[in-house]
């Protein structure tokens, strides 16, 4: 997909703040710091549209990106930070349960984590989660540059072990740095948008795959 146009919207604390254009929304959860906003940005090559951060729980609120005026990526909160408070922690999880089962123009949650390590509790029962909902889900496994490529095999098979993934449940290998599954994903959000649906059930990058150029 070619982005021609992208934009930060908003910084959402509650309903009353999403855009009410209905345009189809992709989401993307998953634990603090494991590369949400460094995918944005490789998605839509722009170096920082979405501000990247070394400082775990930074995005506090659903931060609402506009692609090419037809769809949204909104960033949630990650999860998992020790850091901040169990009151904090609560009133994120409410509002993206909210969100995740109210909310009519959601079309894929992206979940992300990072493929250096097997999936914590936290993604685990994030995806369990989900999947009792019957929300439409992708696992990205982002930060393929940082792991020597003949490993590659190796750590997806853990993750999708962990997760119990099923040979159906969609999969996507991803670097931000390299580009690797960027095409992948693109197709994957593509179809949910278009058709509800996804032809690329369990897509991994093959490990002679020739990185995306910006």
């Amino acid at each position: 997909m070619k982005v021609t146009n992208a934009e930060f919207i908003i910084s959402a604390v509650g309903p009353d703040q999403y855009p009410e254009d209905a345009l189809p929304e992709i989401a993307l959860a998953g634990r603090s710091n494991v590369g949400k906003s460094s995918l944005i940005n490789r998605m839509i090559n722009r170096k920082n549209l979405a501000r990247t951060s070394s400082t775990p729980g930074k995005t506090q609120h659903m931060n609402y990106y506009r692609i090419n005026e037809g769809l949204y990526f909104v960033d949630f909160p990650g999860y998992g930070y020790a850091k901040v408070s169990k009151t904090q922690r609560a009133a994120w999880g409410k509002m993206i349960e909210k969100y995740m089962l109210e909310r009519q123009t959601l079309k894929l949650v992206l979940m992300v984590v990072d493929l250096r390590h097997p999936p914590t509790k936290d993604d685990v029962m994030m995806y369990d989660w989900l999947k009792h909902y019957d929300i439409p889900i992708c696992v990205v496994a982002t930060k393929a540059d940082k792991i020597p490529k003949s490993r590659w095999p190796k750590h997806v098979k853990q993750m999708k072990d962990s997760l119990l993934l099923r040979s159906n449940d969609l999969f996507v290998m991803f670097s931000s740095e390299l580009g690797v599954g960027k095409e992948e994903l693109w197709s994957v959000i593509q179809s949910f948008i278009e058709n509800g649906d996804s032809p690329l059930s369990g897509a991994v990058p093959q490990e002679g795959q020739q990185q995306e150029s910006p």
